[in-house]
This record gives C-alpha cells, sequence and structure tokens, in this order.
C-alpha cells in the first residue's frame, strides 16, 4: 500500500524564556536535536506545542522558527487549532504561508456538532487548503470521538490523507487499521508513547510521541526494528522508553495533567541541556528542583545524560 508520511513525527514543544516569552534560540536547538534523531517529520502546533495557550503572534514565531531552523530536512505537519471551520480554514492558510507541508485537524470544539457536520467541517477544509489534512482524534480535548466509519469515508474520499490518533481507544485504533487496509495514501498514527511496539505490528504508518522531543533517536531505533520485522529488538526499545515515560510522572499530582507530562518534556530537555527553561505557558506550574532531580536520574539510568 502506498503511503505519503511514515515514521517518527514528534510533537514539538514550545520552549520559553523564564520570562515567559518565547525562546526562539532553544525552538531552534529542540529542531537540531530532532533532525539529528533521525526523526520523519515535525508535527508543529500541537498539543505537546501547549498550541491553546500561544497568542496569534507566537503561533507564526513558532512555525517561522521551526521552518527556518528544519531548512526543507524533513516535511512539516502543523496544527490548525481553532474552533469552527471558517476559523480553522483560516489558520490553515496561515501556516500553509509560513511552511506547513501538511496541515492536522480536530473536529469542532466548544461548539456542539455531531458527525454529520463534522464530515462538512471536514470537507469544506480540504475544499479550501490545497495540502494533505490530517484528521486528529483527541476526544479529550474535543469531547468529541471521530467514528471509524467517518474517517475511513474522508480517507476513501481523498478528504483526508490519514490520522493522528491520540484518543487512548486501542480497540477502536486497531480497528481503524483494520478498516482502513487497502486505502492508498492514507498514514495512521499513534500517539501513545508507550505502545507503539504494538500499533506499528498492527500495521500502523508511525507515531507522534510527544516522549519523542526527549529521545527521538530511541523511537528512531523502534521504528526501523520494527519496519526490519525485528520485533524482538522493537519490544527492548520500548521497554526502555516506557521506562523514559516514567518522568511523566515525577511531579506526583502537584501539578495539572497537561503541565505534568509536557513539564516532564521540558525539565528533561533543560537537564540535558538542548533548551535554556522548563517554563510552562501561564497560567501552568513548571515544574521544581525536586522533580527535576527526579527527572535527571531517570534520564541517567536511561543514557540520555
Amino acid at each position: 500500500m502506498s503511503t505519503q508520511f511514515e515514521g517518527v513525527i514528534p510533537p514539538v514543544i514550545t520552549p520559553r524564556h523564564a520570562d515567559g516569552s518565547i525562546d526562539a534560540a532553544s525552538l531552534k536547538n529542540v529542531t537540531k536535536h530532532l533532525i539529528d534523531g533521525g526523526v520523519s517529520g515535525l508535527f508543529v502546533l500541537g498539543s505537546s506545542g501547549e498550541v491553546p495557550y500561544l497568542t496569534n503572534d507566537e503561533r507564526e514565531l513558532v512555525v517561522s522558527t521551526i521552518a527556518d531552523a528544519n531548512a526543507g530536512a524533513v516535511p512539516l505537519i502543523v496544527g490548525a487549532n481553532e474552533q469552527t471551520t471558517t476559523r480553522v480554514i483560516e489558520e490553515a492558510r496561515k501556516v500553509v504561508d509560513l511552511g506547513a507541508d501538511a496541515i492536522v485537524v480536530t473536529s469542532m470544539y466548544y461548539a456542539i456538532g455531531n458527525a454529520a457536520e463534522t464530515e462538512t467541517h471536514f470537507r469544506s477544509i480540504h475544499a479550501a487548503i490545497e495540502k494533505p489534512i490530517f484528521a486528529y482524534d483527541v476526544p479529550v480535548r474535543t469531547h468529541f470521538k471521530l467514528p471509524t466509519d467517518l474517517l475511513v469515508r474522508l480517507g476513501r474520499d481523498g478528504v483526508i490523507a490519514g490520522v493522528k490518533d491520540s484518543s487512548g481507544d486501542d480497540v477502536s485504533f486497531r480497528q481503524l487499521l483494520l478498516a482502513a487496509k487497502g486505502i492508498p495514501n492514507f498514514d495512521i498514527f499513534t500517539g501513545h508513547e508507550v505502545v507503539v511496539d504494538g500499533a506499528l505490528l498492527g500495521g500502523a504508518q508511525g507515531v507522534v510521541p510527544g516522549l519523542g522531543n526527549v529521545d527521538p533517536a530511541g523511537y528512531r531505533r523502534l521504528f526501523d526494528a520494527a519496519q526490519a520485522g525485528d520485533w524482538t529488538l522493537a519490544a527492548r526499545e520500548q521497554d526502555r522508553l516506557a521506562d523514559v515515560f516514567e518522568i511523566v510522572y515525577a511531579p506526583n499530582g502537584r501539578v495539572s495533567g497537561g503541565a505534568a507530562g509536557l513539564g516532564a518534556f521540558k525539565t528533561a530537555l533543560q537537564v540535558m541541556g538542548v533548551i535554556e527553561s522548563n517554563t510552562m505557558s501561564s497560567p501552568m506550574l513548571s515544574l521544581d528542583d525536586s522533580e527535576t532531580a527526579l527527572i535527571r536520574s531517570i534520564l541517567e539510568r536511561n543514557g540520555l545524560v
């Protein structure tokens, strides 16, 4: 089956200075760290990039900074994150002008819709934007689970180029993989960091791992092992990455769920010397010294510092 996109496409974090402003130099360092780690593409303005917290100017700065640092090395897949169809189209046109090679779109949110309106939403965006569109299934944020039959129909009609699945629903994910077999240029990615080997064995084309910001090379080794059919090696690498993922539990309930995961990724990158500060977007709290020490110990036992 033909494919347009595959491999490891991390959702790039957005570094900030201690004063809260975007740290463009650190963002360029992250981009280089990811490319040097062998990633297949970069997902910009996703949940791990703290996109809901970014102003319009900050979004443009993030995309242009990454595009400049990337210099065409790998495809840029950029989130057009807005509540309703017309706003998504407006946002998508902006990011395409800034260098997006494909865009990522959720169902509508805040607005109350249904499956029929969601289908119209995706078809309208496809008609307006001459770039591949990925459907982003993330019901924890949109409060709407994208139906499998809708995704397959949109894929068969060429409306969407694939799906980034962050639903956490492994049953529906496997059902989507089965139902989408035979659709050309329809690529399905898991956003689940710790069961990537299983997703690839089931037929997924790749992974969009937040933890890939920290260890892109590890995810590349996992993907390459799966491509070679060496599932023992793939499982071993996945087990190691699952241990690295323990960094997200370092806050132990002190901060929100979003700040815990993203804060752990930022803190790890700060410990590794990739970014200057682990500052989170306000009002999220940044991780403290004791949490940083625990994250450092996890990185050390996995050879990352």
